[in-house]
């Protein structure tokens, strides 16, 4: 079973404007809402995959309950904790420019962390668990390590889509997989990488800090995989970006739905790219027949 970790989710609520003024009474053309949060989108893509999952997180009021009957709605399994407060709204707006509100959301007690600490207890080895996010100001920084502690006896398999301190403190206790992109993977040891052996010994570092595998994605210039078995370099598919909301979280939920099968990392990460970038390609989430019309067009090659 596959587990997504969402602590902060939201309503994301887009609303596109004709020549948008400010301070004035503004007309929406068009609008829609639907549920945020980067494991959130992981379950969905694993679900448009055909794979099962279950949300965990935190969920607060009416919009946490919208949130929660939406991905139900969507037969996706959910085991969220009810907090007081309401899950947050960001607001989307698209116009001649697109500006973003995001909401805070709600204040997490000491009360509701234990609980979610006490539901990793039920994973097992044969389990992946995706932590996916940054962490909000009301919960410790080390939060995702704590969850991994949690983990470590029954051997459960811990994926990381974290930033800064929040992802360094996972390493010692030696996550499946990170993705960081190659900005984040700079300001980690800060420097600035110019090439591709650059970014792969740095990588190389994590991997020496205790991540099993390490996937850094570069925009048009593709993905590199550090693992085990060696260095890869994924090429994009060629395509019009339309969205790139969901992208790096339609990577990892690619790499997992096809790890998770075959245990190849390789072949898993042929799909990670086809799955980012169809995401990239269209208006929403990937769906499985867009990401298997794109596999053949990347190209993996293993550096010697």
């Amino acid at each position: 079973m596959i587990y997504t970790v969402t602590l902060n989710p939201s309503i994301d609520y887009v609303v596109q404007v004709e020549d948008f003024l400010l301070g004035s009474v503004n007309r929406v053309n068009n609008d829609y809402k639907y549920p945020g949060g980067k494991g959130i989108n992981v379950s969905r893509v694993l679900k448009n995959m055909g794979v099962r999952s279950q949300g965990l997180g935190f969920i607060g009021g009416f919009t946490g309950e919208y949130i929660k009957r939406y991905l139900e709605d969507e037969d996706i399994e959910t085991d969220f904790i009810t907090v007081k407060g309401d899950t947050r709204i960001n607001v989307k707006l698209k116009s001649d420019e697109e500006t973003e509100i995001n909401g805070s959301g709600p204040y997490i007690i000491e009360e509701n962390i234990n609980e979610l600490l006490e539901k990793m207890n039920k994973l097992t080895e044969k389990d992946y668990l995706v932590l996916a996010g940054n962490i909000q100001k009301s919960l410790p920084r080390d939060i995702y390590s704590k969850i991994q502690q949690k983990c470590i006896e029954n051997k459960v398999k811990v994926v990381v889509d974290t930033t800064g301190e929040a992802l360094i403190a996972t390493l010692k206790h030696h996550p499946f997989l990170i993705k960081p992109n190659k900005e984040e993977l700079g300001e980690i040891f800060d420097v600035e990488m110019n090439t591709k052996e650059e970014i792969i010994h740095y990588a190389k570092n994590l991997m020496t800090m205790g991540a099993e595998n390490v996937i850094i994605s570069m925009a048009g210039e593709g993905a590199l995989l550090i693992c085990n078995e060696g260095v890869y370099h994924g090429s994009v598919p060629k395509g019009i970006v339309k969205n790139s909301v969901g992208a790096g979280d339609s990577l990892i939920a690619g790499f997992i739905a096809s790890y998770s099968q075959n245990l190849n990392a390789e072949e898993a990460f042929r799909w990670g790219i086809a799955s980012g970038s169809a995401t990239a390609f269209s208006l929403d989430l990937c769906k499985k027949e867009e990401v298997e019309k794109l596999l053949d067009q990347v190209k993996i090659n293993k550096f010697k």
